[in-house]
Order: C-alpha cells, then structure tokens, then sequence
C-alpha cells in the first residue's frame, strides 16, 4: 500500500490525542473556534409523508436528528405511503397546525429552529388557487385576411385543449402598409364581422390561458393548481389560509421556503400588457407581429427582450419582494430558490432574507482514493460560477446567511458514503454558501419496516439506515466550517457585472418564457464572456460577486470604496457585453468620475429593448466615447491595487471573510497531491492561526516574512482542508507539523471480525489472517448492511518512536478506532489515516468499528421478493428516473478491504 508522503496532525479524518489537549488548553484564547449554535449545525428537508405524523413520532424523530447534529428542520409535506390513509393528516387543518405547533415546541426544547414550506410538494399552489389565479400562459391565433374580404368567424384557441381554458383579451390587425387596428370592441360573443377596405391584414387574437399546471407530489389537502408567480392579487388570496393558521404562530417559525421554479410555461399574467407598457414605456399590442416572429431578427429580438425583462420585474415586484414581507410581517425570513425562474436570478436571490442554490448530482475529484463508480452517479452540475449567484445576492444585499439544498442525487439509493458528501459540500463553502439543508432526511414511524419511509430522490440521511451510524461526523464537520464562514463579513473585492440582457435579446427558438435552469447552464451560461471573464479572475486567485444592473443603480462611491448594501467593494469590472441600459452606463461613468476603479473588458454596442433605442443609442455612443476600455483587466486591477491571492498557484482552493478586523481563509485541497510549502497570503506582518475543521484543533502557524508579505507553512494532504486567520501577537500554541517517514510496518496477525449491529440478520463472527471485502465470505456476509468490530493485537514495532500514522486504507465506508479501549476517533473522509500516540510497549489492542453502506442489505430484500416501495405519486425511481430495481446491482464492497499499516511520524519544529 502506498502512503502519502506528507502528513499533518491534526489534518486527518478524527482528533488525535495530541490536538484534544492542545484544543483544551487553549480553549480560552480569542482566536479559539467560534461557538457552535444550531444555525451553524446542518439544517434539513424534512419530509412528512401524507402528514401522517404523531407527537410521539415528531418527538423521537427530531430527537434522532438532533443527536446525529442537525441544527433545525424544513417541513415540507408531500405525498402519502399507501396503507397509511387513515394517520393522513390534511394540510393546515386543525390537526396538522396542532402537530406543527408541536413539533415547534419539540425543536425548541432540543435548541433547534423550524423552517416550512408554504405550500405543499412544490412548486406554491393548493385547494385555495381559483382559476383566476392559476398559473396564466399567452395563447394566440393568427388568420390572413384580404382586402375586401369578410372575416365573419368565432375567434377561439387552435388548441382544443386550450378552448375551455382561456379568455379572449385582444383582436388586433395589422396591415400591409404598416395601418395597426384594434378591433376587439367589434367581438360580440366571440365573433368578428370586418371587412377590410384599405389593405391586406393579419389578424392576431391573444388569449389569456391556462397552464393547467398542478401541485407536484402534493401532500394530502394541498392539490391544487400552481399559482400565478406575476401577481401580487394573486400571492394575496394564495396566504389567506395561512394567514389564519398561523395566528399565533408570530416569530415561532424561522424561515418560510420556496422551492426553485419550477413553474412551466407560464409567460403570461391577466394584468400583463398594461404593466407592459407601465414598465417598457410603449403598447406592446402595436409590435405583437415582431414578439411572436419565429426568426432571429434583431428587431423582434428587442421586443423580447423586453417582454422578458417584464416577466423579470412582475415576478420580483409583485411576488417574491412582497412574498418576503409577508413572511416578514409575522417574524418569518423568507428562504428562496430562485434558479429556474425568467427573472435576474441576482435581484430575484436578494429578494430573500436567505438566497439559496442547489447541487444535482455528482462532481468529479482528482482527490486519490475518493470514489466515483460511473454505474451510482449521475453527472452533475454544481457548477462553481451557478453557485456564485445566491452568495453574491447575499453579500451585495447584506444577508448574512446563504443556503443550499445539498446532495441531491448525489448517488443513487443507498449507495452515498460519507467520504463522497464531503468535497461536495467543501464546493458549496468555497463558494459562499454557508448554511447547509440536507436533501435530506424523511418522518418514518416505528411501525415502518427498514428501510422505513423514503422521499424518491437521494440521499436519505435517516439515522436509521448505516448511513446514520457515523453521519454525525459529517454534520460536526459542516458546523464547524459554518462556524467560521457565518462570522464576519465576505472579504471579496471585486463587482463583476452580470449581462442579463446579453440572455433576454437573444433568439433563443423564439420562446417568450426562458428560465434560468441549473440543469441547463450551456443554454445561458457556459460560452459566454461573463462566464469566461468570472474564470479566469477566480483562477488567478480574485475574490469577486455578481451584481445587477439594479444594484449598479443603487451603488456609491466614497473614500475608495465602491458601497453597496451589503458592504465595500474595490472596483466593478464590465465583461464584454453587447447590450446595456443607458441608465448603467450612465451611472459606471458617474462612479468612474467620482473616482471608482470601473473596469471595461469592453464597451456595450448597444442599449437593450424596443423603445427609444435608436436615440438612446446615440447617447450609448457618446458616453462611450468617454470611456476607455481596458487593454488588460489584469494590469487595471494591478493599478487599482487589488491584489490577488498567490496561494491559487498551488492548486488549492479559498473563501476570505473579514472577522474582527482580521483575515480569515478557508482552504481546500482537491487536487491530486500534497502540499508542504510555505503558502502566501495577502496580510502584512501578521501571525496566522490554523484551525482544523475536522478535529477542531488550531495553533500558531510557523510563518515568514517576504517584502513585507506574509508566508504561512501548510502541509496538506489531498482532500484536506482547514482555515487561517490572521492575528497580531497571538499567544496560542504553535501548530504541530509532521511529516510520514518512509517507513512502512504491516499489522499483521489474525484479525477477529464480529458483526454487532445491522441486518437482515448478524453473520456469524470471522477470522481473517488477510483482510478482503466481508461480501466475499458468503451469502449472509453478502446480504448484511450494518457494523462489524475488527480486532486485532500487535506489537510495537519500534518503542522509540512517539507518533504514528495508521493508515486504514481502503475503508469502506466509515471506521471508529479504538487503542487499547480508548477511543481515537473515526476515519470517514479521504484520506483515511489516523495518528496514534503513545503505543504501550509490546502488545497493544486495535479495535475497528467498520460500518458499510445499506445498498447490500436493500439488494437482498428485493432479491428476497420484500416488497418496500409502497409509496403514491412517483414510487421510487433510480438517480436516472427509471424504475427502482436493487437485484441488478453487484453486492457493494464492505469493510476494511486492504492491509492495515503503520509509519512513524517526524515532527517538524518551527523556523524561527
């Protein structure tokens, strides 16, 4: 087995002996770990299954949640479990507002906080949506008609489907010679009598229409129809129900949740021309011919464009800002998805009181030894720059919190190990979020059969499937990180301007609703300068967030600072854009002669939309003229003075915040190799204390001054990470540093293997002289999700030595170390590899808990015929939307499947 040559104490998957006394002993310093509370903890979605809950239930449900680290809980009801029907409690009855009353004063009780979703499955609709204020659609028709000609038809959708479901607004001509007529007040039921006299026309009848779009997974009481989302009337009647539930419920609930968007074909609202031309400045029923031209024409792009940018606006101004007051009014947050929705997704994220994004699927890693079989994953987006929507809108906005909806189908059922969540999530943190939901765990009854009941997209935190077993030690990992990222402030200095309307002027086949889908970044994203310009200033180590044309608008410049909402910026970069609004430009250019590093990569071409463009045009122009676009952004930013931070170079990964008046980083390693450098940071003169996210042990780092630069020694293995703060004379501890010598000693010996806990049954105890996967030792071994204890006495092989590594190698998938009868910790994470001090002279005994992964125990009850997925709506898929069929998988292996070994460690002094 070969063994990475760097390692550092303190940087491995548990706490060692040494680092716990070093963390007590300085648990009084001021630069020890912040506090952890229950916002810092791991949130999760918390499924009720046909609300078919009870208090005793609830009670011991949120009590299993709270021990494994969870900090609080988002109820989201949905659909039921058959069998079930009569616990089925209907959404907002007495009963149901009696259980979620109760669950409050439980989670109070455990110091944990609730969130809930305003609505039932998703996305908001219900029993209490009219038709009037169901989600709308434009419906048109289009007849040609000849001069001279009679039109004497009943104007209805081609659609039939369409026919009963829509209301005709308009009946517009439109003539040869360019002559607009509008004849709706010549319809008499529905009819048209007209003949023209003066020209050919095409005649267009616009209709206000239904999606007829339902609840998805709707819990029992929630059906409904999907609500029209450009509405203020319409979100009105939507809360009345909740607005008598919820007397007395002020402030008792954290936040109230809305999904992502995942409204479909909803392009339209009964108030929209008139808002149109409130908004865009011009009558939208004059230019229909050009909004519905089915071809890339630079005019009829304009115009929609423009009805894009309405949809935008209806959907920020007359639902999610008073969406969010709403829940303010009542001492709620407000937490919103806004991916997938046509608007700014910046403006959209800021709209709440927490933006929240999400991960879909499995990223690739170059970490050595972390898993990612092709035939459990489905590939995902998790795209850095997406990411870095919701965080920005938080920090432009001042929010301290941004969330995530984590770990979605991240592998198939019962197929994710720990060791697979934790780059995931160091992704999210690199990129601003710092208040983690799991997607997420399910109410399940003891009455219910293992597996218990289970939501149909992964992954299923339960506590009672094996995944449960050493989960804790993810969640104290997420709380630990989040302790640091939630304190202070974002320490980023650069506003890097998001072109939206560069989207909205395109083509785009001609389609008048275009969400911004994270399932669909090539569509909006990827290949654009935007995305392009955001790469390359993350690469060289720039600290930036996106911000909007609104929040351009809304910006000031005093003492070198560009000021937002949310804080103090050093400069705004343009990327290349080809259209602008003049009111932008205008305001770049005042901030640039107030004084304000403002940065074009190059200057827009033009202004978007249809009205006054060719004379807002000229003036785009002549401020252009004004303006220098840079030669090289990089050299502009170097004469700014923004610095960017060298230590990218290395291949690690960063977050700054400003904490106190100090720096404080987070670094990850997910490359391929080890780090043991002395590492540059942009502080001046500073000691720099490191903090370990997985042990919760810091100390002093051993530091080097370079003109005036300081340089902090790191020695990082792949898959590790940690944080520095910066400090001035600090009087903690100094780190300890280690390195592995190139020495390798085998535990070797007969290893006793007892099966403690799991099922379907425990197989018998083993002895192996070589350690192999447990699946490989018959049919009951095969079948068995659970924990085996290894146990094993060797002897020291050399008594000079103090520390050692224990590499456990290939581990799968998570593994509690005892020594002698003492706990050191749990290996769960790459790499696995623990440091043991202080081994007895000769004999000494080593205990291994080693829990698997439930894939084997769940392909063995299907393959037994054991009927589990009893389920409404979507009754179990796999991450690929297929059926749910465990009996073509391959037993998953299991156990400690590769020699256990020991190295000495050399600890490394600091330079003085």
């Amino acid at each position: 087995m070969k063994i990475k040559l760097i390692f550092i104490a303190c940087l491995t998957a548990t706490a060692s002996i040494t680092c716990s006394s070093k963390k007590e002993a300085n648990s009084k310093e001021t630069n020890a770990w912040p506090k952890i509370i229950n916002t810092t903890k791991p949130w999760t979605r918390w499924w009720w299954m046909g609300s078919a809950v009870d208090s005793a239930g609830i009670k011991q449900n949120l009590i299993n949640l709270q021990n494994t680290g969870i900090g609080g809980v988002e109820i989201a009801p949905i659909y039921g479990v058959k069998g079930e029907e009569d616990h089925f409690i209907n959404f907002l009855s007495p009963d149901w507002m009696k259980m979620l009353n109760f669950t409050i004063k439980t989670a109070d009780s455990l110091d944990m906080q609730v969130d809930l979703t305003l609505g039932t499955g998703w996305p908001y609709g219900g029993p209490q949506v009219t038709p009037e204020f169901a989600a709308t659609k434009l419906i048109t028709a289009q007849y040609h008609l000849k001069k001279n000609q009679l039109f004497q038809k009943k104007i209805i959708p081609e659609n039939p489907k369409d026919k009963n479901n829509s209301t005709l607004l308009y009946v517009l001509a439109y003539g040869e010679d360019g002559t607009f007529k509008d004849l709706t007040e010549q319809v008499t039921n529905q009819t048209l009598n007209w003949i023209p006299e003066d020209t050919d026309y095409e005649i267009y009848a616009v209709f206000e229409g239904k999606t007829g779009q339902k609840v998805k997974r709707a819990a029992p009481g929630g059906s409904g129809f999907t609500l029209d989302h450009y509405s203020s009337e319409a979100l009105k009647a939507y809360v009345k129900p909740f607005d008598t539930a919820l007397v007395g419920f002020n402030g008792k609930i954290r936040s109230i949740f809305n999904d992502s968007y995942e409204v479909y074909g909803t392009d339209f609202t009964p108030h929209f021309f008139k808002a149109f031309q409130s908004l865009r400045g011009y009558d939208l029923k004059t230019l229909l011919p050009l909004l519905l031209k089915q071809q890339d024409d630079t005019l009829a792009n304009r115009v929609k464009s423009d009805y894009r940018e309405t949809l935008s606006d209806l959907l920020l101004h007359d639902f999610d800002e008073p969406w969010t007051g709403w829940a303010n009014s009542k001492g709620f947050k407000s937490r919103l998805q806004a991916h997938g929705s046509p608007g700014n997704l910046i403006d959209m994220y800021a709209s709440a009181d927490i933006p929240e994004c999400e991960t879909f699927g499995s990223m690739p890693y170059d970490i050595p030894g972390f898993r990612r079989e092709k035939e459990d994953i489905r590939e995902g987006d998790a795209d850095p720059i997406m990411l870095k929507f919701s965080s920005s809108a938080a920090h432009i906005s001042g929010k301290p919190l941004t969330s995530s909806e984590t770990f979605t189908w991240l592998r198939d059922h019962f197929k994710v190990a720990l060791s697979q969540c934790k780059p995931e999530v160091e992704d999210l943190f690199l990129n601003g979020v710092n208040h983690v939901f799991l997607h997420g765990t399910t109410y399940s009854p003891e009455r219910a059969a293992w597996p218990g009941w289970k939501f149909y997209a992964s992954v299923n935190f339960n506590p009672n499937l094996t995944i449960g077993e050493d989960e804790s030690e993810l969640f104290n990992y997420i709380a630990n990180c989040q302790s640091m990222l939630q304190a202070g402030e974002p320490d980023n200095d650069i506003l890097l301007y998001w072109p939206v309307y560069d989207v909205w002027d395109n083509y785009l086949n001609g389609d008048l609703f275009f969400q911004f889908k994270i399932h669909s970044l090539n569509e909006w994203l990827h290949d654009t300068p935007f995305y392009k310009t955001t790469n390359q200033l993350m690469q060289k180590g720039y600290a930036l967030d996106f911000i909007s044309d609104q929040f351009i608008e809304n910006a000031t410049y005093s003492d070198g600072y560009i000021k937002v909402p949310g804080g103090l910026y050093k400069t705004i970069v343009i990327p290349d854009c080809d259209n602008m609004p003049l009111k932008t430009l205008k305001k770049l250019k005042d901030l640039k002669d107030q004084g304000a590093a403002i940065i074009f990569s190059a200057l827009p071409k033009t202004v978007p939309g249809y009205y006054n463009f060719e004379q807002d045009n000229i003036t785009l122009n002549e401020i252009s003229k004004t303006i220098t676009p840079s030669a090289d952004i990089f050299s502009d930013l170097k004469s700014a003075k923004i610095t960017p931070e060298k230590l990218v170079d290395s291949g690690l990964k960063y977050i700054k915040r400003h904490v106190d008046g100090e720096s404080v980083y987070y670094l990850v390693n997910h490359t391929s190799t080890g780090i043991n450098d002395f590492i540059p940071v942009n502080a001046t003169n500073k000691d720099v204390v490191i903090f370990d996210p997985l042990t919760r042990a810091y100390g002093k780092a051993a530091t080097k001054t370079e003109d005036g630069k300081t340089f902090v020694k790191l020695m990082i293995r792949p898959g590790e990470s940690l944080f520095l703060k910066t400090a001035t004379n600090s009087t903690v501890k100094d780190w300890e540093y280690f390195t592995i010598e190139n020495k390798i000693y085998p535990i070797t010996g007969t290893w006793e293997i007892d099966f403690i806990k799991g099922g379907p049954t425990l197989p018998e105890p083993v002895k192996l002289d070589n350690l192999e996967s447990w699946t490989s030792l018959g049919k009951a071994y095969e079948d068995f999700s659970g924990t085996a204890k290894y146990s094993i006495t060797f002897n020291n092989p050399d008594t000079t030595i103090t520390h050692w590594a224990l590499n456990l190698g290939d581990v799968r998938e998570s593994a509690k170390v005892s020594l002698n009868g003492k706990h050191i910790g749990t290996a769960w994470s790459v790499p696995y590899q623990i440091q043991l001090d202080n081994l007895q002279s000769g004999d000494n005994e080593l205990t291994i808990e080693v829990t698997n992964l439930a894939a084997n125990r769940i392909r063995s009850k299907e393959m037994r015929g054991e009927e589990w997925k009893n389920f409404y709506e979507i009754n179990m898929v796999d991450k690929d939307y297929k059926t749910f069929d465990a009996t073509k998988w391959q037993p998953m292996p299991s156990g400690l499947t590769s020699p256990i070994t020991l190295s000495p460690l050399k600890q490394i002094t600091h330079e003085k």
